[in-house]
């Protein structure tokens, strides 16, 4: 009797998702503990279960002769080497919907932290100061502009309409929103919006999609949230455009080098960091976990998988 795929989790998931897929028809080996350890694991193995620690390259698809199935418990495929596993006939799944909501909202609370000017106000008081008085804007009235607007972005976007913001995006794969959303050039949505909201792809094209001049064609005063991939900002121009006061300030989920290097950036008063926790709020994880595994045992029982991303697609 032939043994049953082994399925390979390389990065922590849900515990009870884990759980769940050991009942199906496979073998489960969490290696997740020991990273060092992965590749030692891979020889057998039938499916890889990932995260974004986990750096499936070339290199590490060599060690894994067997591998039919790659999964990734969330969003974003630029930790999988897509032309290799597609070469190879791997399969490549993902959670595209699971972080939706964790993503979307934390990215309104960073538009209402740099609006309001609340890292500043909290670390002064803190400290033992009393600065009252005017102190910030409000997000109604303000326009939003998407660059890339996918599933978070489209979330985003609806519960701005409970503060009365407008938005606007660019998605060059999106030619009308149907939501309320007005779609525009790039130039357009960087001139036009009061926060430009980075939600793209992370793709060698996109690349420092916003650069020198990207910063020199927002509206004086604005401000910048990035929750998507660090590689889409300049970070260098992203520094000056703050430093000369063409932005008013930026919030930065993500960054190139992760974590990051930069301590101009990280210690500038006019940005807000967080160490790339868009997702990982409890809910979020569960979901991710109880996607992917559901995805590893629809592929299991030869059913076609609902996100299968092989051909390099990034929902």
């Amino acid at each position: 009797m032939a043994a049953l795929p082994l399925v390979v989790v390389a990065d922590p998931i849900d515990r009870a998702s884990v759980e769940r897929l050991r009942s199906g028809p496979c073998r489960v080996l969490d290696a997740s503990a020991e990273p060092t350890t992965l590749g030692t694991h891979l020889a057998d193995a039938w499916g890889l279960i990932v995260r974004s620690r986990t750096k499936v390259n070339a290199d590490l698809l060599a060690k894994a002769p067997h591998l039919q199935l790659i999964a990734r418990a969330g969003v974003g495929l630029d930790n999988i080497d897509l032309p290799s596993a597609k070469k190879r006939g791997i399969q490549v799944v993902n959670s595209p919907s699971a972080a939706s909501a964790s993503v979307a909202e934390l990215t309104i609370g960073l538009y209402l932290a740099l609006l309001r000017g609340l890292y500043p106000a909290i670390t002064s008081t803190k400290a033992g100061r009393w600065e009252r008085g005017t102190h910030g804007h409000e997000l109604a009235g303000r326009t939003v502009g998407f660059v890339g607007y996918g599933r978070i972005a489209r979330e985003v976007a609806r519960r701005l309409r409970a503060f009365g913001a407008r938005t606007i995006a660019y998605d060059p794969f999106v030619p009308t929103a149907g939501d309320g959303t007005e779609m525009h050039s790039l130039k357009e949505i960087l001139a036009g919006a009061d926060i430009v909201s980075v939600h793209a792809a992370s793709t060698p094209e996109n690349r420092h999609l916003l650069d020198a001049a990207a910063f020199a064609g927002m509206r004086p005063g604005s401000y910048l949230v990035n929750v998507a991939r660090g590689a889409l900002v300049d970070e260098g121009a992203l520094l000056e455009a703050l430093s000369s006061g063409r932005l008013a300030g930026a919030a930065l989920d993500v960054f190139e080098t992760e974590p990051p290097t930069n301590r101009a950036l990280l210690e500038h008063p006019k940005v807000i960091v967080t160490p790339h926790v868009g997702a990982s709020t409890e809910e979020g994880q569960q979901r991710a976990g109880s996607e992917i595994v559901a995805e590893v045992l629809r592929v299991l029982g030869e059913s076609r998988p609902a996100t299968a991303a092989a051909a390099g697609a990034v929902p």
